[in-house]
């Protein structure tokens, strides 16, 4: 029986204000700065990654938990607008939406502040058990801000897989800087029903628990120990795929970034797609690199995520042969 969706995406949904860039340190004592852009956009790598999904033309359902606010209310009508099914979005009658400033700098550096509000709240029930049986696909972001449903994405993962789903998860930065991957309900038991792990390099090497120095490739075998396929994204230098066995890069495509927010979730939602489109990892990790790279054409982390046709039109020559 066919599925209704393509894709199951979990996690966070919220406001970015991004403003930028500020290229002196921030100034207290009252001191107003000014910056060249300010842009109020959706946020949230979850959020991000379904609307890239869906503007490549995957069909895409969201779970998550708002706050019953303006915000929130911001936030259902803009994943709506980018085709993203919005059914299972809950609103929470007291916590507020999550919020989120992004100040970056000229270099694509960038600091961000979040207001957790629901996040914290988030869990299993946020999730339908009907959507797991109805999606091809299960991904799952920003691990370390959602610590109920990161205790229950063992068992969501477990039943996503029984039902014929593939999986997929990017865990994004840890606030806490603990990096904690043990105990039952903890990311090695949520690792281990993962199909697809997609971190970036800082991520890599700390969720293998690596100083800065080890080699990129030497993180992503690691944590391709878990079983695992582990596409990791690094920045201008493009990407790296890991079986536990064999890597494999690609230098990507030359871009000069207006804003790198959200270029991450841009490649996560081009490697699910690409997958999902029977495409071997190997080319899904070119079409992803391509996604990240032509999101950053615009301030936001949504505005100039690709078409399908899009990215495979900016994709290298070489690359592009192995679509033919």
């Amino acid at each position: 029986m066919p599925h209704t969706f393509d894709l199951l995406v979990i996690g966070d949904a919220h406001p970015d204000i991004v403003l930028g860039p500020l290229d002196a340190p921030l100034a207290f004592g009252r001191r107003e700065q000014l910056v060249d852009t300010g842009l109020l956009t959706l946020g949230g790598s979850a959020a991000i990654m379904a609307c890239g999904a869906a503007r490549l033309g995957l069909k895409v359902a969201f779970a998550g938990r708002v706050g019953d606010d303006e915000a929130g209310r911001f936030v259902t009508a803009a994943l709506a607008a980018r085709g993203v099914d919005t059914s299972a979005v809950q609103v929470d009658p007291v916590l507020s939406t999550p919020l989120t400033v992004v100040v970056t700098r000229g270099d694509g550096d960038r600091t961000i502040l979040t207001a957790p509000g629901t996040l914290a709240a988030t869990g299993a029930d946020d999730v339908p058990e009907a959507l797991l049986r109805d999606s091809r696909h299960v991904h799952a972001a920003s691990y370390f801000l959602l610590p109920q449903l990161a205790e229950a994405l063992p068992a969501l993962f477990r039943a996503a897989h029984a039902a014929g789903a593939t999986t997929s998860l990017d865990t994004n930065d840890d606030p806490a800087g603990k990096w904690d991957t043990g105990g039952p309900g903890g990311l090695d038991a949520a690792l281990a029903v993962t199909d697809y792990l997609l971190p970036n390099a800082r991520e890599a090497r700390a969720l293998a628990g690596l100083p800065e120095d080890v080699s990129l490739e030497e993180a992503a075998r690691q944590l391709a120990l878990h079983g695992l396929l582990v596409a990791v994204k690094d920045g201008a230098d493009g990407a790296l795929l890991h079986d536990g066995r064999t890597a494999l890069r690609t230098r990507g495509i030359r871009a000069e970034p207006l804003d790198t927010v959200g270029a991450g979730d841009s490649f996560d939602a081009g490697f699910v797609a690409a997958v999902l489109a029977g495409r071997s990892t190997a080319d899904a990790l070119e079409l992803a690199s391509v996604c990240g790279a032509l999101s950053t054409r615009a301030y936001g982390g949504t505005p100039a995520q690709p078409t399908w046709d899009e990215a495979e039109g900016a994709l290298p020559d070489a690359a592009r042969q192995t679509y033919a």
